[in-house]
C-alpha cells in the first residue's frame, strides 16, 4: 500500500465505489469525521515518541545530548519531502483529470508542509551549533531544504495572487511538478556531494545504525507527524470546500437535521 493522505482518489470512469469520494461533496463529510480520530491519534503517538525519545532512549555516545533534536528533526525532514511528494501527486490528478478535490488537497496540505519544512532548518541549527560550531552552513543539504520552503512559500503566494481559482490551481500544479526534482536531490545529496551533513540512520537497504529504541522514538515521531499532517489537511480542505462550493456545507447541514 502507497502512502497517501486521505482525500487521493483518482478518477475512473465509474462513480461507484471508493471513487465517490473524490466528489467534494461526498468527501466533506467523511473528512468531518476522520478528523477527531487522526488528531486523537496524533497526539497519541507524539506523546508516546516524545517519552521514548526523551527518557527512556540512552545517552548518545558522541552527541551527548543534542541529538535528542533529531527525533523531531528527522520527522520533520521526512514529512517535508513527503508532503510535497503528495502535493505533487495531486497536482499530477488535478492536471489529468481535472479532479476539483485534488487541486483542493494539493493547497491544504502547502501550509503544513512548509510548517515542517521551517521546523527541519529550525531544529537542524539547534542541532548544528553545538555540533558544527555553526547555526548554518551552505551545506548541499542544508540548501537543498531551502530550496524546499521556498518552493512551499511560492506555491502559496502563487495560490494568493489571483482570484481566479483555476488560474491559480492549474499554476500552482505546473510550479509543484517542476519542483519536484528537488526532492531527490535532498534525499540523495549527503551521497553526491561531500557534505558535513550525517548519512542516513535509517533506510530501507541496510539495517539502522542507531540503537533500537531510538529507533522506535522516530517512527513513533513520523506517525504523529502524519496523522497530524492529515488531521489538519482534512479540516483545511472542508474550509475549502466550503469556500468554493457553498452548496456542499448547506447540503450537508440539511442532511445533518
Amino acid at each position: 500500500m502507497s502512502p497517501s493522505l486521505p482525500g487521493a482518489t483518482p478518477v475512473a470512469a465509474s462513480g461507484s465505489g471508493w471513487v465517490r469520494y473524490a466528489s467534494p461533496a461526498v468527501f466533506y463529510p467523511l473528512a468531518g469525521r476522520l478528523i477527531p480520530l487522526l488528531a486523537l491519534a496524533a497526539a497519541l503517538f507524539a506523546a508516546a515518541g516524545l517519552w521514548v525519545g526523551l527518557a527512556v532512549a540512552p545517552t548518545d555516545s558522541q552527541q551527548g545530548e543534542v541529538y535528542r533534536i533529531l527525533f523531531i528533526h528527522v520527522a520533520a525532514a521526512w514529512m517535508s519531502m513527503f508532503l510535497y511528494l503528495v502535493m505533487a501527486g495531486y497536482a499530477a490528478l488535478g492536471l489529468i483529470y481535472n479532479t476539483r478535490l485534488s487541486f483542493m488537497m494539493m493547497r491544504a496540505l502547502a501550509p503544513t508542509g512548509a510548517l515542517f519544512t521551517f521546523l527541519t532548518l529550525w531544529t537542524g541549527a539547534l542541532w548544528g551549533k553545538p555540533t558544527w560550531g555553526a547555526w548554518w552552513v551552505w551545506d548541499a543539504r542544508l540548501t537543498s531544504e531551502l530550496i524546499l520552503l521556498f518552493l512551499y512559500l511560492g506555491f502559496m503566494a502563487l495560490q494568493a495572487a489571483t482570484d481566479d481559482i483555476r488560474r491559480a490551481d492549474r499554476g500552482g500544479a505546473i510550479l509543484l511538478l517542476a519542483g519536484v526534482v528537488n526532492v531527490p536531490i535532498i534525499y540523495f545529496s549527503v551521497r553526491w556531494w561531500s557534505t558535513l551533513h550525517q548519512g542516513a540512520s535509517i533506510n530501507l537497504t541496510t539495517a539502522p545504525s542507531m540503537a533500537r529504541i531510538m529507533v522506535t522514538a522516530m517512527l513513533l515521531m513520523v506517525a504523529a507527524f502524519w496523522l497530524y499532517s492529515a488531521a489538519v489537511a482534512l479540516a483545511r480542505v472542508r474550509g475549502i470546500i466550503a469556500a468554493r462550493e457553498p452548496g456542499v456545507l448547506h447540503a450537508n447541514r440539511k442532511e445533518a437535521r
